[in-house]
């Protein structure tokens, strides 16, 4: 049985390594392949699904499109004179793109001070309650992730005074995620029996 602490402290440094530093997924267009490379991502999303009562396929578009999973993803910058480095041209920041008024907002109202945006299970969390408030302000489906994610960009007065109808583009990044929300659906469908019985891996990984 000597094998056996040396088995369990092996596990326990991976785990370590792997909480450290979490690299986008290999393949992002698949989020089968992208659960598969980072398990707890999935027990994660399962869980928002369970809280906010969210489908996965939607904030994982979103979070694709806004920070391509990168935990310290952050915006364009601003120029001065148009060539001057002028700080961030807005706040968001990490997985979700989240604005730091935003967040504090969700903070708050969830009791979770400890949330961090480089963190994957705060930022898609913080990404269900979006949603979930979103369908109860303005009345907009868990699962219409194009009116979902010109919420997301406008934020909720934006969308009710219809800004993003002054925004030809985002219409078109809207549908992209739409789309890439209906492909990830698909995908899911074929592989979260599998993911499921991950029981084992998420007892010594999470």
């Amino acid at each position: 049985m000597s094998f056996i602490k040396p088995f369990f402290i092996s596990l326990f440094s991976i785990a370590l390594l792997g909480s450290c530093a979490t690299s986008p997924p290999k393949n992002p267009e698949n989020i089968c392949e992208i659960f598969r490379e980072h398990r707890d991502w999935y027990f994660a999303a399962k869980e928002v699904r369970e809280r906010w009562g969210v489908p996965i396929h939607v904030p994982m578009s979103m979070m694709f499109q806004e920070s391509s999973f990168r935990a310290d993803a952050l915006p364009p910058r601003d120029y001065l004179l148009g060539f001057i480095p002028w700080g961030r041209v807005s706040t968001a920041y990490g997985y979700s793109q989240a604005k730091t008024m935003t967040w504090d907002d969700y903070i708050k109202e969830t009791d979770n001070s400890g949330a961090d945006r480089d963190d994957f299970d705060d930022a898609i969390d913080f990404m269900g309650w979006f949603i979930f408030k979103t369908q109860k302000i303005n009345k907009v489906s868990k699962w219409d992730a194009y009116n979902q994610y010109l919420n997301y960009h406008e934020g909720w007065g934006g969308f009710k005074r219809r800004s993003y109808k002054k925004k030809p583009w985002l219409a078109k990044v809207a549908r992209k995620v739409d789309n890439r929300a209906r492909r990830y659906s698909s995908q899911l469908k074929s592989c979260e029996a599998d993911l499921n019985h991950g029981w084992l891996w998420r007892l010594f990984f999470t």
